[in-house]
């Protein structure tokens, strides 16, 4: 009577399975490793050989259902449980190595794929598994290497499936950051589009809270709330590698509450320039929550962009860093004077003391400055203004950086000026070149499309449609679009790019 109830709820178990009804398998899944577990309790033998292998295969297909509910935690106990039994069951190796690949562990899930290949079932499927195998070694060497090239992607205009990307973290660390609680950090120079890191969201859109008791839950614990940011742990940028065997090293459960807060201070939306130019991501969820990233702070003269290619995000430099220097966003658009980032800041939540704030800070009080600012307001004639503000610049003898800082501030007249051939041809020989001031400009706030397109169009100009544009001007075209986007696509394929960019923005 027992063994005829136990088949009853394993038939139902495995036609909720088949009918995707995952939530409603794993209960009764769950139910019947219950009465498996009960029946070899009291059995005082061996217990048999047929209760072994329904407990097994109730344990891997319990695992594959949380699998696909995102519970990949439980999924993976319920693999080693499974396995515990029988250590070679094709099955559970299946889906081990299938959430293991989705959990970025290459080396382990290529382990799982190359045991299950020994398995005589696997003549059945053996070029699926050979597929995984393939792609298990790719994203290793990825990950190992950052060796990214999304050159065929973009050469074909987007079209077809996007490129496999694999968790890669280069010269990186977390420590204490000087703008409080916690950020990362170069170990060494990085030139303007050198890769940073690629990470894989947690969580996106609709889906970013987590229904359950999540195995991600754990891994979220490591970010803020937005309160007491000095008292967190400085976590080791290891566990954040594909190598890592186990992501979730904290055992704290959160409530609803405290998920909500760390996503609302978390959570990042994607950048224009993915939305815009890299693709109609069909399949990418607009926000999304991705670990590494959030340890990014703001600037104001930030150093790196980051763009997104289904869910993953790939971080690069927009202008060159020097060891030991801050990895750092611009959450809000840089290119605006002081007192409208100060308001942006404020929507954040948080005050920017960066040096270009600090800087500004100490301009605000001039009265040329003040005059400039109002002139602006009232729509005055751009180029006078861009001109006024060079020679006080002039007078106020400010050199380097801090001419880029003040040129970022004040972009909106720049750019008209460098757009418009009447306010050029009035000004031009009275103000400095584009690329003098695009040049100054990427070196205090990285490099931004929106300068981009000024200096491209300043090329078509001078150069009558690019035939007369001259090496050096090339050069710097490619060195501020590989600041824009990284330098994963060989140079045929970056002008492509540039060109979709500069059609994207004339629309």
């Amino acid at each position: 009577m027992e063994e005829e109830r136990m088949q009853q709820i394993r038939s139902k178990a495995k036609d909720l399975l088949l009918i995707r009804e995952w939530n409603e398998s794993v209960q009764a899944y769950s139910h019947f490793i219950s009465l498996c577990q009960d029946q070899i309790s009291k059995t005082h033998q061996e217990p048999d050989s047929k209760l072994r292998k329904s407990l097994c295969l109730a344990l891997s297909n319990r695992a594959e259902a949380r699998s696909r509910m995102q519970d990949f935690a439980e999924a993976l106990m319920d693999c080693d449980r499974a396995l515990e039994i029988e250590s070679a069951h094709f099955k559970t190796l299946l889906c081990k190595g299938k959430i293991l690949l989705s959990l970025n562990r290459y080396g382990l899930a290529f382990d799982c794929f190359k045991l299950a290949l020994l398995d005589s079932q696997a003549s059945l499927d053996c070029e699926s598994i050979n597929g995984y195998l393939e792609k298990c070694k790719k994203l290793e060497f990825l990950s190992r290497t950052g060796a990214f090239n999304l050159s065929d992607w973009v050469m074909n205009g987007f079209c077809g499936k996007s490129p496999e990307l694999g968790e890669y973290i280069g010269g990186l660390e977390i420590k204490r950051s000087e703008m409080g609680g916690r950020g990362l950090f170069a170990t060494k120079n990085v030139d303007c589009g050198t890769l940073l890191f690629v990470t894989k969201a947690i969580a996106t859109e609709r889906s970013i809270l987590p229904s359950g008791d999540l195995g991600k839950n754990t891994q979220l614990v490591i970010l803020s709330t937005g309160e007491d940011e000095d008292g967190l742990e400085v976590p080791d940028i290891s566990l954040f590698r594909p190598e890592a065997e186990d992501k979730n090293f904290l055992n704290e459960k959160l409530d609803m509450g405290k998920i909500v807060s760390i996503l609302d201070v978390n959570s990042l939306i994607e950048d224009s320039t993915s939305s815009k130019v890299l693709g109609k991501n069909k399949g990418y969820y607009g926000v999304g929550l991705w670990l590494l990233a959030s340890f990014i702070n703001h600037s104001c003269n930030p150093n790196a962009r980051r763009l997104h290619i289904g869910d993953y995000m790939i971080v690069h430099a927009s202008r060159d860093i020097k060891a030991g220097e801050e990895v750092t966003f611009a959450y809000f658009d840089v290119l605006s004077p002081l007192s409208n980032r100060r308001e942006m800041s404020k929507t954040w939540g948080f005050d920017c003391g960066c040096k270009r704030c600090k800087f500004e800070k100490c301009l605000c009080g001039k009265q040329e400055m003040r005059e400039i600012e109002m002139g602006i307001e009232r729509g005055l004639e751009v180029g006078g203004m861009v001109f006024r503000l060079e020679e006080g610049m002039r007078r106020w003898t400010v050199k380097g950086k801090e001419k880029g800082y003040l040129r970022a501030s004040f972009w909106g007249v720049y750019g008209k000026t460098f757009g418009c051939e009447k306010e050029m041809g009035r000004w031009g020989r009275r103000i400095p070149a584009v690329e003098a001031v695009v040049d100054s400009m990427l070196e205090a706030v990285g490099s931004n499309e929106r300068v981009l397109r000024v200096l491209k169009d300043g090329l078509k100009r001078n150069g009558g449609g690019g035939g007369g544009v001259g090496m050096v001007e090339r050069e710097r075209e490619m060195k501020l679009g590989r600041g824009v986007y990284g330098k994963g696509m060989k140079k045929q394929a970056m002008r492509t790019l540039l060109e979709l960019s500069f059609q994207e923005q004339k629309i």
